[in-house]
């Protein structure tokens, strides 16, 4: 009786399916969100090195909006064509593939003297990235059911905030080491951060495989307990809705989506290309690493309340919900720091518009991919991504031509935030549930592993 009672008390043996699902989390997470740490990284670093490299190389600032912001027509062109190659190829070599060329190409900005070089480099940016985040999106839909996926994606988007956390004062630091190597500042920054994303890319070639049944880190009832969730979940998404790879675009649903994306980018562009600037002027000096600390406190809690955020949504199921309360609160802030200009007031209001605007992403990419299935997945997910990017082209311009037509510092940021409070609008609008959508007694939705394509 006394055994029994031992055996009573004894926590339950962890199920084949929740066991790999957990093997998945630990041994794919860190090292997927180390990768778009980097990505984030090489994409935003020219906000941080603006001052010091306008000054240097004299490019004006309707040249800097343009050539920030052409990054994004590069990465929508390819994103589509990106993520169908990533279906045939597998994610192990396309991802490590991917980040190589974006960091020889980052480090290749030190040639960026001129608008010219600028522009190509930036745009070539942006077509080598192509395809690395909806790439990653789709490929969590290989290992994470529905249940898990919010706060799995959750995890990964930490690399965005991260990224500001230990690159805000790393790009600071790396900007006291002007003349170093024959480098300026700026050119310091480029070399390092971008050679460390090609490193980190052919570790990756090593590391990952392209879905369960080549986890060699799995036992074999764990391969298949999984492959099994995962098929039986892409079947009934399946059974309801089937897109082509160019069908997700007359889905009024996958519109929605884009249209909604897009709003975020606008929003979120400040962050990244204005904040470091506005605030060094707010103190009356320039961006170095104190800057680079205090910039880190709104990423701080963005990771906090992203963590917080896709877990309360998974165990509810709200999704929806949660992703338009934290956008409401983010344009708020973000309109109100165009009004700011004490510094301390300034830190607050970018620690309310950072994780509203960034937490809810996370927790928005859980509509799409429980929605879309096999190619449409593919297909959808990039398109999303790549023509809501290109919100982060236009937010430089609506920002210049607002200041400039309303002759005010402040209608920029105001002019980005009305758009981005869109999103909540039509993210309200959506149905819960729709004709399409699956309705399951334990509802799931993901995509199959790729089912060609060498791995490990």
């Amino acid at each position: 009786m006394a055994h029994q009672a031992d055996m009573a008390h004894q926590p339950a043996q962890a199920s084949p399916l929740d066991s790999a699902i957990r093997r998945a989390a630990w041994r794919l997470l860190p090292f997927l969100m180390l990768m778009l740490i980097l990505a984030f990284l090489d994409r935003v670093n020219i906000g941080f090195v603006k001052l010091a490299y306008q000054a240097d190389t004299h490019i004006g600032d309707a040249a800097y909006a343009f050539g920030a912001g052409i990054f994004f027509i590069g990465y929508a062109l390819f994103e589509v064509p990106s993520n169908l190659v990533m279906m045939r190829v597998g994610a192990r070599a396309w991802l490590a593939r991917i980040m190589v060329s974006w960091g020889l190409i980052s480090a290749a900005m030190i040639f960026a003297r001129s608008d010219t070089v600028f522009f190509v480099l930036r745009f070539l940016l942006g077509v080598a990235e192509a395809g690395f985040y909806p790439g990653v999106l789709l490929y969590l839909t290989y290992w994470f059911p529905r249940r898990q996926r919010a706060r799995a994606t959750g995890l990964f988007y930490l690399g965005v905030p991260l990224s500001l956390v230990f690159g805000s004062p790393l790009s600071g630091l790396l900007l006291q080491f002007d003349g170093v190597l024959g480098l300026k500042d700026w050119q310091f920054v480029f070399v390092v951060e971008g050679m460390a994303a090609v490193a980190i890319g052919i570790v990756a070639f090593f590391y990952l495989c392209d879905g369960p049944a080549r986890a060699t880190w799995m036992t074999a009832e764990e391969r298949a307990a999984l492959a099994a969730e995962i098929a039986r979940e892409e079947a009934s998404k399946a059974a309801q809705v089937r897109h082509s790879a160019l069908g997700v675009l007359t889905d009024l649903r996958v519109v929605a989506f884009i249209v909604v994306y897009f709003c975020f980018q606008v929003g979120t562009s400040p962050f990244s290309f204005y904040f470091p600037s506005k605030l060094a002027a707010a103190t009356g000096g320039k961006v170095d690493v104190t800057i680079g600390l205090l910039l880190a406190l709104p990423w701080l809690c963005s990771a906090a309340v992203t963590l917080l955020a896709t877990a309360y949504a998974d165990r509810h199921d709200n999704h929806r919900a949660v992703a338009v309360v934290l956008t409401v609160a983010g344009v708020l802030a973000s309109a109100a720091v165009g009004f700011i200009g004490n510094p301390v007031l300034l830190v607050i209001a970018f620690c309310i518009a950072v994780p509203g605007l960034t937490s809810s992403q996370p927790v928005f990419w859980s509509l799409p991919t429980q929605y879309l299935s096999g190619t449409g997945a593919a297909s959808g997910i990039a398109f999303i991504v790549s023509l809501g990017n290109l919100g982060g082209f236009f937010a430089p311009q609506i920002k210049t031509y607002a200041e400039y037509a309303l002759g005010s510092g402040s209608a920029g940021y105001l002019a980005l935030s009305i758009i981005a409070g869109v999103a909540a609008v039509i993210l309200l609008g959506l149905p819960r549930s729709g004709p399409h959508r699956p309705r399951l007694a334990d509802p799931a939705g993901a995509v199959m592993p790729p089912r060609t394509g060498p791995g490990r």
